[in-house]
């Protein structure tokens, strides 16, 4: 029998989400408190922790074990927490597999505000970044996640969509600035360091002020959430950004 107290290691549960695993797919995701858990494990049910899959099915961990009256599972889950709203950024001819990864693996985490591939045909940067705003792309968006490969810096298309997401007239808010390195990148595995010259220039610029997040690619749902957690909190310095004095791209400078 478990007690009906704490059911983490260190703090407490207030409240999970739950669902059917069937054939890899969770049936009827609902939220539920730690009475309800507490309550099912002592009916005899098994509770496990579920992964994603990069092709987004999902498969169970092992089962939730007791030692001393608590819950404990030994592996990292996601909180249940806000979803933030993510508007993603990247070489779309060249990395179009992996940002299709991202959503198959977070996609229950976030709110997904991005582009697709062909949604806005435009060579203007300020009429694509008014129609980011207008057709309500970047409006609502509070992270610009980058998916950096590496030809990502020499995109324009990519510095003016992280030049509208550092602008608070794009929806009266700045987004925070994420950006994940693939492991296409030249930096990829090299932790905290970073050339400046394999960056688009307006996201190294608030790497260098510590405005922006750098992170490797990472399939870690909780690690994940934390990085995009970490660029939420970074809104609250809005004075280490770098956007307003740095020309936008006209051209593409590579292929």
């Amino acid at each position: 029998m478990v007690k009906n107290t704490t059911l983490n290691f260190n703090h407490y549960l207030d409240t999970v989400r739950v669902g059917l695993l069937q054939d890899g797919s969770v049936v009827n995701f609902e939220a539920k408190d730690r009475n309800w858990m507490v309550d099912e494990f002592n009916k005899g049910n098994v509770i496990r922790g579920i992964f994603k899959q990069n092709d987004g099915r999902w498969f169970p961990k092992v089962p939730f074990r007791i030692e001393d009256g608590y819950f404990k599972w030994g592996y990292t889950l996601p909180k249940n927490i806000s979803k933030r709203n993510i508007f993603m950024s990247y070489y779309h001819n060249d990395d179009q597999e992996k940002r299709e990864e991202f959503g198959n693996l977070f996609k229950d985490l976030i709110i997904d505000q991005s582009v697709k591939l062909n949604d806005i045909d435009s060579e203007n940067s300020d009429d694509y970044i008014h129609r980011l705003i207008n057709e309500g792309f970047m409006k609502d968006a509070t992270i610009l996640a980058v998916l950096l490969g590496p030809k990502t810096k020499c995109r324009k298309h990519v510095d003016w969509e992280i030049a509208g997401a550092l602008n608070k007239k794009v929806g009266e808010r700045y987004a925070g600035l994420l950006g994940i390195r693939l492991p296409s990148h030249p930096d990829f595995g090299r932790g905290t360091y970073y050339n400046p010259d394999s960056y688009p220039i307006r996201l190294a610029a608030n790497l260098d002020s510590g405005y922006a997040v750098l992170a490797d690619w990472t399939e870690d749902r909780k690690a994940m959430q934390d990085l995009i957690e970490l660029a939420f909190a970074n809104r609250s310095q809005s004075e280490k950004i770098k956007n307003a004095g740095i020309s936008r791209l006209a051209e593409n400078s590579c292929k």
